[in-house]
């Protein structure tokens, strides 16, 4: 006779074993395009992934830099230079960049509530894998890890942003994508 135990492992890898069969078939009727939107499963799996990813004491870390205006203007013209061709000046992920990654960047207009301060320090720093998320600064060095803290505060500050400074931003970056065309 089989064992509850056994019974439960067993039913455990034919299930197992189901879902690689369907992933494998979508695989093979639909290809491994980037373009193509995450089924519902494929991103609340990448949600999973992504939290287990981040140490429990990175996720308790809290922004050490206060808030004031010269902080909030660093993140946002760090943003504007090294997160908007992905994520958009405005975080909706908007952007040519974007549409080409996969999966595509998480739209973070609304300040990206559901991630800790320091998730989100985390995430910068290290990047993601098997994303177009690379790991940003050196942890190890204090003037990186202050100017990603400016960035976080800047994330918190996106669905508060302003015309003025979404122009700003745009002014700022303008010069950088003429010297990349060739103008």
């Amino acid at each position: 006779m089989w064992s509850l135990a056994g019974k439960l492992l067993t039913t455990l890898l034919v299930v197992a074993l189901v879902i690689a069969a369907l992933a494998a078939w979508s695989i093979v009727q639909h290809g491994i395009s980037a373009r193509d939107k995450p089924t519902g499963v494929e991103g609340a799996i990448a949600g999973v992934l992504r939290r287990a990813a981040v140490p429990r004491a990175a996720r308790a870390m809290k922004n050490p830099i206060n808030l004031d205006a010269a902080v909030l203007t660093e993140g946002r013209e760090h943003w504007a230079d090294h997160c908007a061709p992905c994520h958009g000046m405005n975080g909706k992920g908007d952007t040519e960049m974007g549409h080409g990654l996969y999966p595509k960047p998480p739209d973070m207009s609304d300040g990206s509530p559901g991630l800790s301060d320091g998730e989100l320090f985390y995430i910068i720093t290290n990047g993601v894998r098997l994303t177009g998320m690379p790991g940003w600064g050196d942890p190890r060095d204090g003037r990186s890890n202050e100017q990603t803290w400016h960035l976080v505060h800047f994330i918190r500050h996106l669905p508060k942003v302003s015309p003025a400074e979404l122009e700003q931003m745009r002014k700022e970056t303008m010069g950088e994508d003429e010297f990349l065309s060739g103008k």
